[in-house]
């Protein structure tokens, strides 16, 4: 029975999944295939490429870098984390990502994404490391109002969290049966409607179908949540959530708060360690029995 790791998004509350990940890549713990969202794409696939470091490092080391997040990015081009630095520039020139050991290892890599033109979920599984392959990842994490929609692959793509943020059904369909799931927010968390949506009303004129999905963005996204209760009842997945609400928000320029909230999920990660390594050695006897 293949194992996943499925990454929910969150912006900068994706540090704690890399403190967490990095602790297990330290460790040697192996997955068959991880799929992420958003940040969870971003830092997600630095598993493959065996990376472990590399997120905290890059982004303390920027964090106050106009070119890699700042509203004078967002004014001048449409993105609050500059396009061509962040996904171009730092992986190739300034702290390189191993696509050679990403092309090689393997584990799969999936994302999802928005598609701008009917609002629903797309997923897309990248094997080698090229342009495109960078601006899926973009795509994957270009929330409106702060983002450009992403042209890769013949299509035009937003944010994968309006439409999927926590693609563990996806995965489960592949064949992945049993899954680690990470959140970025904590056990019982609830979305609620909110209004915030509507600011976003005027820059999705041309895109009906994303507002729709931000608008209702809550009620699947609590359904999500309980279908991972569900599954984590039945012994299917296993969910590593925050004890408590992260102190960071989406946007932060602050190193040393990026650095508690990445050591956060390095003490849940180190704690659960011996437990992920029983569930997982769990699957492969399943495994071996099939």
């Amino acid at each position: 029975m293949k194992t996943g790791l499925v990454l929910e998004g969150g912006a900068m509350r994706g540090l704690f999944t890399a403190g967490v990940i990095d602790v297990w890549m330290e460790a040697g713990v192996r997955f068959d295939g991880l799929v992420g969202v958003s940040a969870g794409a971003c830092f997600g696939c630095n598993y493959k490429s065996r990376q472990p470091g590399r997120v905290i490092r890059y982004n303390t080391r920027f964090a106050r870098d106009p070119r890699y997040c700042s509203w004078r990015s967002l004014f001048r081009t449409g993105d609050i984390f500059n396009a061509e630095f962040c996904y171009h520039t730092l992986p190739e020139e300034l702290d390189q990502f191993d696509a050679a050991t990403f092309e090689s290892d393997p584990m799969e890599f999936h994302l999802s994404v928005t598609d701008a033109n009917t609002g629903k979920p797309v997923y897309r599984k990248i094997d080698k490391v090229d342009a495109d392959a960078f601006e899926w990842i973009r795509a994957s994490a270009s929330m409106p109002l702060v983002s450009r929609p992403v042209e890769v692959g013949g299509g035009v793509y937003f944010d994968g969290g309006l439409s999927d943020g926590i693609p563990l059904a996806y995965f489960e369909s592949l064949g992945y049966g049993r899954n680690v799931v990470i959140t970025t927010r904590p056990h019982g968390y609830r979305k609620f409607p909110s209004w915030k949506h509507r600011l976003a009303k005027p820059f999705l004129r041309k895109w009906p179908a994303v507002y729709a999905a931000l608008a209702t963005r809550h009620e699947w996204y609590n359904r999500t949540l309980a279908y991972i209760d569900e599954r984590v009842a039945a012994g299917a997945a296993l969910l590593v959530s925050p004890p408590e609400p992260l102190p960071i928000s989406r946007v932060c320029h602050d190193p040393d708060r990026m650095r508690r909230v990445y050591e956060i999920g390095r003490r849940i990660g180190t704690d659960m360690l011996e437990r992920l390594q029983a569930w997982i050695g769990d699957s492969d006897t399943t495994r071996s029995n099939t």
